[in-house]
């Protein structure tokens, strides 16, 4: 079959009381609408998405997925959504879904376009049963086919006892979309037009509309307010960490670990409570991630430990590092083979090599420290200087003393050393000893006792 693809996506979502489009509210780390996308692709030839509130955000975020716009400038309901794509379509087959599913999966539309085909249906509607169809249009059923689609708010009380409800999505024949959609007729009180209605048509004109129920009622659950977006999140947790347990990684307490959609986790990794793992990042083998560590856009080597309380951002950890507890990686951070950044030390936009180390209440900013570097508690490397940045260069096996400060820009050679409470503003020669400290005064009692009494204490 070939089947062109449809995601609307231009309502308002007043619902979500909020100034971005419904569609594009997150969840793991993608829009609600691109789990939508990616339900649909691989199972249609081309897609096409009808904006229309805020469409130009809505198509900025989407512009690189390979994707055709089209806008619905009145948001006048479904079928007139479908009505402003109508002239675009080409293919035999038309699959329909609305952009605020983000829980529907691609393999429940796989079997419902098995049945269709196997069927020989005109159109078929993806149901599913719910505890409360409260809100959902009701499928009244004649065996396996449809008879009618009754919208809730027009529902009599017989209906409304019907649990099994339309989700909104759909597989139809663009002959019965070019048949219907100029036929549909305004509801009141919006004047808006209901894409049901043409399953309606379908029926009265004689075709065969069935139904496809999905076996998970999740899946057809959409997302109209914050207290339903809340359950897609919950859902959608629970799906990428089940995932990840059965690709052998350990999660201490799954349901406070939040992973994003996109973030890959290598097997025999332990993950402890409350940790969030997103973005573009990727967890090697063998890793630990220890409780309250949130890490986005980073790389984790194999072997690496991240201690309590951590904030690992768009940084490199080759394999072996150790980090934390209570340190910050920022952007363009690389830290080597066996490098260990202890607690209350902060690193940006730093290569530091392989097995050096920096272990407590330390800043590396824009420097470039060599292999086998120890950074004394208490160092900084300073910077910036009010106008620019400036680079700090340490070599192998470079020892620096507490409480130092490198003023940048600054070269360290290799093996030099540097005296704590030192404050180094040149250049630093291979194998030689740097200190810059002031001469040492001992007044001998001039101690408390001596403060005390000239105090009355």
């Amino acid at each position: 079959m070939r089947i062109e693809g449809v995601v609307l996506a231009a309502g308002q979502g007043t619902r979500m009381v909020s100034k971005r489009p419904k569609v594009l509210h997150g969840i793991l780390g993608l829009p609600m609408v691109v789990y939508v996308v990616r339900a649909l692709r691989g199972r249609t030839e081309g897609m096409w998405v009808v904006t229309g509130h805020r469409g130009e955000d809505v198509e900025g975020r989407l512009g690189n997925l390979g994707l055709s716009f089209v806008r619905q400038d009145s948001q006048r309901g479904t079928g007139d959504a479908l009505r402003v794509v109508l002239s675009h379509l080409s293919a035999p087959w038309v699959l329909v879904a609305p952009g605020d599913m983000p829980l529907l999966r691609g393999g429940s539309l796989d079997s419902m376009i098995e049945y269709h085909a196997r069927g020989g249906l005109d159109v078929t509607v993806l149901t599913t049963t719910l505890e409360d169809p409260a809100g959902y249009g009701r499928i009244l059923r004649e065996g396996d086919l449809i008879k009618a689609i009754v919208e809730d708010s027009e529902a009599g009380p017989r209906e409304r006892e019907v649990r099994e409800v339309n989700t909104g999505v759909y597989l139809f024949s663009l002959d019965i979309l070019k048949k219907a959609l100029p036929l549909l007729s305004p509801h009141p009180p919006k004047g808006e037009y209901y894409l049901p209605d043409v399953v309606s048509w379908g029926v009265r004109e004689g075709y065969k509309v069935g139904a496809w129920q999905v076996g998970d009622p999740q899946e057809g659950l959409g997302v109209n307010s914050r207290a339903q977006l809340a359950v897609a999140w919950s859902v959608l947790r629970d799906r990428k960490n089940k995932a990840l347990m059965e690709a052998g990684v350990t999660l201490v307490e799954p349901s406070s670990v939040y992973v994003d959609v996109d973030v890959d986790v290598g097997w025999d990794t332990m993950v402890y409570p409350w940790v969030q793992l997103q973005g573009k990042t990727s967890i090697g083998e063998g890793c630990v991630i220890f409780s309250h560590v949130r890490i986005l856009d980073s790389r984790l080597g194999a072997g690496t430990v991240v201690l309590d309380s951590s904030l690992v951002e768009g940084a490199v950890l080759e394999g072996g590092v150790r980090v934390g507890p209570m340190a910050r990686l920022r952007p363009g951070t690389w830290l080597d083979r066996g490098v260990k950044i202890g607690n209350f030390v902060e690193v940006k936009k730093s290569h530091v090599g392989e097995g050096s180390k920096a272990s407590h209440l330390s800043y590396i900013g824009d420097a470039t420290l060599g292999k086998g570097v120890n950074v004394g508690a208490g160092t900084i490397t300073c910077n910036y200087d009010g106008f620019a940045k400036h680079p700090t260069i340490v070599g192998d096996g470079v020892f620096i003393g507490s409480d130092t400060q490198l003023v940048a820009p600054l070269k360290v050679g290799s093996q030099a050393l540097i005296g704590a409470g030192s404050t180094i503003t040149k250049d630093v020669p291979e194998n030689a000893l740097a200190l810059s400290r002031a001469h040492q005064k001992v007044i001998p009692g001039k101690g408390m006792d001596y403060y005390r009494k000239r105090r009355g204490g």
